[in-house]
């Protein structure tokens, strides 16, 4: 499971690099390619949203078995596509497995594996789901600059097959069964809601803060709000909420999304900062963020060792300030960028990213009973793919509207909205930090 949700994850961004020549072959605008990465991102969000209830309804073995089918199928049409709505619908299918793969590899965990052990097993994990969106851009501007962006499928399918043939071998997780019917309701709300609160976001590319974004978000948090409603009063459920009724979770939540926002966002924004504004190519740029990402997905086993051994405190608060320090570093020295510069800024960042990350949702595991880890998995794996889709949407558009202003060079423009997003992610940074210090001090005092 863990290699079908790398490749899965991998394929994420690994398509970032190629925006400037996706909007070229297709004729459309930055604004429109990213929903191949905030597309994607939103389906696994929805998916995922429904896997509480599938994983106590049905053997993890079939629903890995759909799962590896399904990417294979948008696999090989992402490869084949000739158009950029076919290349979406490709995304589409294959984000309907990564969906279903990455919840299965957490409930595995959670469920066959000690307690004492499941810290540096959960890192493993944060290793592969964190190691594999961020080098993404690195494999996807290789294999771009060298072959061709339609490689970038080609190539990740044979692993795909064998965690087909290996997943059907020794997956043998039974499911405990459910006490209510699956809410269709819940899930079409919860869906309209994302993918309104997405669209407003991908609004903003085209016209700033107006009023169209300021309704589509309002309808968002309404339908938000109406999802939680029926969720929690009908006779069938798609998610059991009461787990938020544990303030540590809430504010593990918060911790799991800004880190994933982050993480996701600045792993856009850097590539196409860095052609537009540093003006390096692909490679470069994929490259840049290649030592970052292979540092911190080894540190995360470590960090999750760490937690076996000394709590969760101390991994997830240091990882915190140095996800702080990394972000205010690209805010503090924008104007003397560099590609060596911003490889050292991504690094401290994602060491950071990956002490904090893994930790965080397998702490959140042992606040609850066993029977409802699932829902914190689904909840979780959903709000951090959820919070991706919300980093690329946002910080891509931010870019994308000023680079439509009349002012300046490209370069100039690409700097003004890249600074604000820099900006943005230093925030969130910050916030987590604040959010981290406020969990631990409430789990110390229980």
């Amino acid at each position: 499971m863990a290699l079908l949700t790398f490749v899965g994850i991998l394929n994420e961004t690994a398509m970032n690099v190629t925006y400037p020549e996706l909007v070229r072959i297709f004729n459309v605008s930055i604004g429109v390619v990213q929903w191949i990465t905030t597309g994607y991102l939103l389906m696994v969000t929805i998916v995922m949203g429904t896997t509480a209830y599938l994983l106590r309804q049905y053997p993890a073995r079939r629903l890995a078995l759909v799962a590896v089918l399904m990417f294979v199928v948008g696999d090989v049409i992402g490869a084949c596509a000739v158009n950029f709505p076919l290349l979406l619908v490709a995304r589409l299918i294959q984000a309907t497995a990564t969906g279903l793969s990455t919840p299965i590899l957490f409930h595995l965990i959670f469920t066959e594996i000690p307690a004492n052990q499941k810290g540096i097993m959960t890192g493993f994990a944060g290793m592969v789901i964190s190691f594999a969106p961020a080098i993404g851009p690195t494999y996807g501007g290789i294999v771009s600059e060298t072959m061709s962006w339609r490689m970038i499928f080609w190539l990740i399918l044979p692993l795909a097959l064998v965690s087909l043939v290996v997943g059907q071998l020794t997956i043998r997780n039974q499911p405990i069964g459910n006490t209510k019917r699956f809410s269709y309701l819940s899930l079409l709300l919860l869906s309209l809601a994302l993918i309104t609160v997405i669209y407003s976001m991908s609004l903003i590319g085209n016209n700033g803060l107006t009023g169209p974004f300021w309704l589509f978000l309002c309808i968002g948090l309404f339908l938000a709000l109406l999802f939680i409603y029926v969720n929690n009063h009908g006779r069938s459920q798609l998610l059991n909420l009461s787990i938020f009724r544990v303030v540590p979770i809430r504010l593990s939540t918060i911790t799991y999304f800004n880190l994933q926002f982050i993480n996701i966002g600045i792993s856009l924004v850097i590539p196409v900062y860095m052609q537009y504004v540093l003006h390096s190519s692909a490679m470069v740029a994929g490259l840049v963020l290649l030592s970052g990402s292979l540092v911190g997905a080894l540190l995360a086993p470590f960090g999750g060792r760490w937690a076996d051994q000394q709590g969760y405190a101390q991994p997830v608060t240091t990882g915190s300030v140095l996800l702080v320090i990394g972000a205010l570093c690209f805010i503090i020295f924008q104007a003397e960028l560099t590609a060596i510069t911003v490889t050292i800024f991504f690094l401290i960042l994602r060491i950071g990213f990956n002490l904090a990350f893994p930790n965080t949702i397998s702490n959140a595991s042992m606040l609850v009973e066993q029977e409802n880890s699932s829902d914190v998995n689904s909840v979780f794996n959903m709000v951090q793919q959820f919070a991706g889709s919300m980093g690329t949407g946002l910080l891509a558009s931010l870019i994308s509207y000023f680079q439509k202003q009349t002012t300046g060079s490209a370069a100039q423009r690409t700097m003004v909205g890249g600074r604000l997003d820099y900006l943005i992610v230093t925030c969130l940074a910050i916030l987590t930090f604040i959010t981290v210090v406020c969990n631990y001090q409430i789990q110390r005092k229980k």
